[in-house]
C-alpha cells in the first residue's frame, strides 16, 4: 500500500469527535452578547430598536414627520365621496408613488379613529439607525398580541 493510501485509509477509520456540552462561560459569554446587543444603540435607550405601539396622534405625527412620512390614502378605496378609504404613511421616494395619495392629518386620524387603528412603529434598528418600520393594525389585533406576548413572559 503506498503512503496515500494509507492516510485516507486511517482517516476513514477515525471515529466522529463526540460533541461537548456547552460550559459556563460559553454560556455566560451568550448571555453578555445578548445584553450588549440590547444596549448598543449608538446613545439611542436599549428598547428604541423594539417595537412600540401607540394611538396617540401626536406621537404619530411626530414620529412621521421626523422621518419625512406625510398622511396618505390609497387611491380609490373610499366607498363614497368624503370616505379616504385605506390610510398609510407615505414615505416619499419609496414604492407608493402611484397608488397613494397625500390627505391632511385631520383627514388620516379622522380614519384611524373611525377604523378603530394602532400603529406599530419603530423608533430605530438594533443598529442605531433611524427606523421607518410602522404598520397599521385594528386596536383589538394589537391587544391580542400584547396578551400573547405577555403569556410567553
Amino acid at each position: 500500500m503506498t503512503k496515500k493510501a494509507t492516510k485516507q485509509k486511517t482517516a476513514v477509520k477515525k471515529a466522529p469527535a463526540k460533541k461537548k456540552a456547552p460550559t459556563k462561560k460559553k454560556a455566560t459569554a451568550k448571555k453578555a452578547v445578548k445584553k450588549s446587543s440590547k444596549s448598543s444603540n449608538a446613545g439611542n435607550a436599549p428598547s428604541d430598536h423594539l417595537t412600540k405601539t401607540t394611538t396617540d396622534h401626536s406621537t404619530i405625527q411626530q414620529w412621521a414627520e421626523s422621518r419625512g412620512a406625510t398622511p396618505a390614502c390609497v387611491r380609490g378605496t373610499g366607498q363614497s365621496k368624503g370616505d379616504v378609504g385605506m390610510i398609510r404613511l407615505d414615505f416619499r421616494g419609496y414604492s407608493g408613488a402611484e397608488s397613494l395619495e397625500e390627505i391632511s392629518w385631520d383627514e388620516w386620524f379622522q380614519a384611524f379613529e373611525d377604523n378603530g387603528l394602532a400603529l406599530i412603529y419603530q423608533e430605530s434598528t438594533a443598529d442605531g439607525e433611524k427606523s421607518n418600520f410602522n404598520k397599521l393594525v385594528t386596536r383589538s389585533t394589537e391587544a391580542k398580541a400584547r396578551r400573547k406576548a405577555a403569556r410567553r413572559r
